[in-house]
């Protein structure tokens, strides 16, 4: 017999679905980023970052950030009549998240405003909630904020480029840098046959007399990631008679003619599909000297701090992102007769996450912390010298583990790449670009070792950790002999585990500040004293989940 159509009509009926995560204000939910900036910058107004934390959770946004994944950068290398042009096209929504990244300052504005003392601070703020929205396009973003004071070295390009770059209309046009509202720049530094050995660079730089902005030089040669080529302009490495040495090269030369940059092609990416990332050559393009000759090591040494700040970040925003949906969604999905947060299993993979999660923002706020203050205090410029490998390093490392399993609480909806839980997937994706990029785990545990040759490297990191002692018999353990550790480094193969117990302990210390003591306590039993599994949701028997995950994920 034929069922009726109404009877069929009803198999199409959907219930026991979440509904997106959407049009939530993604910094007042966020009680552990308020708590960890009201330790670092008190006194710091929130209200800019509560209007982005909005922007950033609309729905609106959400479709910004899934159409510029879907339709990825496009290149063009020639025009219909076979012109040169060497232009990258991007889908309207790319821009649309650009212009919003500028409007909020997210590049390179901490550089211009620096009398609040925190600017660093509520800058990474702000990028960690712009990364749960979108992450991809912050690689333009997060290159102008590291150039920037590099290209100081320069004081005539500095004088011209300062203003746009720190301006906030953003504007995609290929102009003369003079015609323009705002500015944006890249890097290009490793080479096919070097990668991270930037030393065994071939492009060779040629001088070409001197004009306005100094010594000018003719470049020849290549780069094999050469991330965001529609910016403005981009600091490179290059073999000059005095050695390697960092140059500045627009797109667009002083005499408004398109410099020699010749795109390849595009690299077809695991993830971070919004944002172009291409080969290039250098046919006699004009570029100018930052800085001496021979000191292009040092230069890029002080951008790859910035950026490796930025790693830090964004996996943190993730992590964050991917920790909410999973709350969100375990809230109102059941199974076996309950919703899934209620579930005893669930609740301790939702309760190890949001550990984690806090973990990475604490240690994240912390390193941004010392930015601020590196150039007033010792200390803190100890601190910034050390926690940058250590926080890029591990909270790298934990990013994508922490996606696998915040992407498991949502079973194959978690998996698939559409709808508004779709995103998990591209988190997914997007997670292991901040472990590699800017120094892979082993490049972070080799600059770990020259940090800590630093005479006063083990006394910063005692008193660092001084404020902590007494408070749990694990972290006692570890920050006692962390100091001897560090000085007694001296064989490459123990130091990435060296950056993984710098982590753990400056983290624990840090949510003894910030944190109920609820999930202080959980983090030292569980990271700590060894009261831990090999995955997430192994925490011990006694850990307070009701308070850890009220503390998550707000009603």
């Amino acid at each position: 017999m034929t069922a009726p159509p109404a009877t069929l009509a009803r198999t199409h009926e959907v219930f026991n679905q979440s509904t997106p995560w959407a049009d939530m204000n993604l910094f007042t939910t966020n009680q552990p980023l308020q708590d960890a900036l009201r330790l670092h910058a008190p006194g710091l107004g929130v209200a800019d970052l509560t209007a982005l934390g909005a922007e950033m959770g609309s729905a609106e946004m959400q479709t910004h950030a899934r159409l510029a994944n879907t339709h990825k950068p496009q290149l063009r290398t020639h025009d219909r009549f076979g012109h040169r042009t060497d232009v990258v096209e991007f889908h309207p929504s790319y821009h649309a998240l650009m212009g919003a990244a500028l409007r909020h300052g997210l590049h390179a504005t901490p550089w211009s405003r620096q009398d609040t003392g925190h600017a660093h601070v509520e800058r990474a703020a702000g990028f960690m909630l712009f990364t749960e929205a979108e992450p991809s396009i912050l690689c333009p973003v997060s290159m102008s904020y590291a150039v920037t004071p590099a290209l100081r070295g320069n004081a005539a390009v500095w004088a011209d480029w300062s203003k746009g770059l720190a301006a906030t209309q953003y504007d995609p046009r290929l102009a003369l840098f003079s015609q323009k509202s705002a500015l944006t720049m890249g890097m290009g530094m490793t080479e096919k046959q070097g990668g991270s050995d930037v030393r065994a660079n071939t492009t060779q730089a040629v001088p070409d007399g001197d004009d306005a902005w100094g010594a000018r030089y003719r470049i020849t040669g290549h780069k094999w990631f050469f991330s965001a080529p529609m910016c403005d302009a981009f600091l490179i490495l290059a073999q000059a008679p005095g050695g390697l040495t960092c140059f500045f090269l627009p797109r667009v030369r002083p005499d408004d003619t398109v410099n020699a940059i010749r795109i390849q092609r595009l690299k077809d990416k695991l993830g971070n599909h919004a944002n172009a990332s291409s080969e290039v050559e250098f046919i006699d393009a004009m570029a100018w000297r930052v800085g001496e000759e021979g000191r292009g090591v040092a230069q890029i040494l002080e951008m790859g701090t910035m950026t490796r700040l930025d790693c830090a970040l964004g996996t943190s925003g993730l992590m964050r992102q991917a920790l909410s949906i999973a709350l969100h969604h375990t809230r109102q999905r059941s199974a076996f007769g309950k919703k899934l947060i209620e579930q005893p299993l669930m609740r301790n993979v939702l309760a190890d996450l949001a550990l984690e999660s806090e973990a990475a923002t604490a240690l994240s706020i912390r390193l941004a912390s010392a930015f601020d203050h590196k150039d007033k205090s010792e200390h803190e410029a100890v601190m910034a010298r050390l926690l940058t490998p250590v926080a890029k390093f591990w909270v790298c490392k934990r990013g994508s583990v922490f996606a696998q399993e915040a992407m498991e609480c949502l079973g194959g909806n978690g998996y698939v790449e559409e709808g508004g839980e779709g995103v998990m997937a591209r988190i997914y994706r997007e997670m292991p670009l901040n472990s590699i990029w800017e120094g892979a785990g082993n490049i972070m545990a080799l600059d770990l070792m020259r940090a800590v040759r630093r005479a006063d490297a083990a006394a910063a990191l005692d008193a660092e950790l001084a404020p902590a002692r007494g408070a749990h018999p694990a972290l006692d353990r570890l920050a006692g002999a962390l100091p001897l550790r560090v000085d007694a480094m001296t064989t490459e193969a123990e130091a990435r585990r060296l950056a993984q117990d710098v982590a753990l302990a400056v983290q624990a210390a840090l949510l003894l500040r910030s944190a109920p003591g609820a999930v202080f306590r959980a983090f030292c039993d569980s990271r700590l004293s060894g009261d831990w599994g090999y995955s997430f949701g192994t925490l011990g028997a006694g850990v307070n989940l009701d308070a850890i995950l009220a503390r998550a994920l707000p009603a």
